[in-house]
């Protein structure tokens, strides 16, 4: 039986999603949980690998079991095994075909900048910039981010030769929520630190440091060589909000979506 879960984390103290030999990991860490629970040697595939210090509202991964646990028993078993810093939220049965990764329709991210003083009770879920921000400008510069563009530039590193940099964002949103900037963005998937260099990008807009034709330049290839790239923000601002897959999922790299999931964000 496939199992589906859903799990949110606070990232501060996890070394990113992905098992590493010697590093506490979001997955090595539920791995030992349902193995504890199962009594089977199992493997987690998670849909999204999120950085070293990221976090997650929304998480989704799935594995296989021939144990035949209820759903909420799922939740409450594994709850009891994890940390407190990671806990499964849902258990379902997708289905013995379902894939985590490769049936997402689009992930969603959010990048939190705090504009006033530190505050300790947020200081592990925020970039703490400390002032005012021209919001209109940055919400110019994020609409030239929508749509299918090649975000080389907006990489946390440069990929080897032949690496698809091309991606499509669906939605993105920059709004003031009382004294934090959120920018909210949607796409099928990110290269490896798209969200914080391109949230990096928006702030160094925000603070007039970048102008919002520079964005832009920055998506053309004969461009982005003359220019600074953004800066890449902290991974404790950046946060897993949620991942779609739409009423019968269907794995979309046999569709022209293909060339966009090579690369997920790290």
């Amino acid at each position: 039986m496939r199992i589906k879960l859903t799990v949110a984390y606070d990232g501060t103290d996890f070394r990113g999603w992905a098992a590493n030999p010697g590093q506490r990991t979001v997955q090595s860490t539920l791995t030992e949980a349902v193995r504890q629970v199962s009594g089977e040697k199992v493997e987690i595939i998670g849909a999204s690998r999120t950085d070293s210090g990221a976090h997650a509202k929304g998480q989704v991964c799935h594995f296989d079991t021939t144990r035949p646990i209820r759903n909420e028993m799922w939740v409450i078993a594994l709850n009891r095994m994890l940390p407190v810093d990671l806990k499964v939220i849902q258990a379902t049965n997708p289905g013995e075909n379902f894939n985590s990764r490769f049936m997402a329709i689009d992930r969603h991210y959010r990048y939190r900048i705090q504009t006033s003083p530190s505050d300790p009770l947020r200081g592990r879920y925020v970039h703490e910039y400390g002032r005012k921000l021209n919001i209109p400008l940055m919400q110019k510069a994020s609409q030239l981010l929508l749509g299918t563009h090649d975000f080389l530039a907006f990489t946390e590193e440069i990929p080897f030769s032949g690496t698809n940099t091309v991606r499509k964002l669906f939605r993105f949103d920059v709004r003031e929520v009382r004294d934090e900037v959120w920018v909210d963005v949607v796409g099928t998937a990110f290269l490896r630190g798209m969200m914080r260099r391109m949230s990096g990008a928006l702030l160094e807009v925000g603070r007039g440091y970048r102008s919002v034709e520079e964005v832009s330049r920055l998506l053309q290839r004969e461009e982005r060589h003359n220019l600074q790239w953004p800066v890449v923000l902290p991974a404790k601002g950046l946060c897993l909000q949620k991942i779609r897959y739409g009423r019968n999922p269907r794995d979309i790299r046999s569709t022209a979506l293909s060339n966009e999931i090579d690369l997920e964000e790290q």
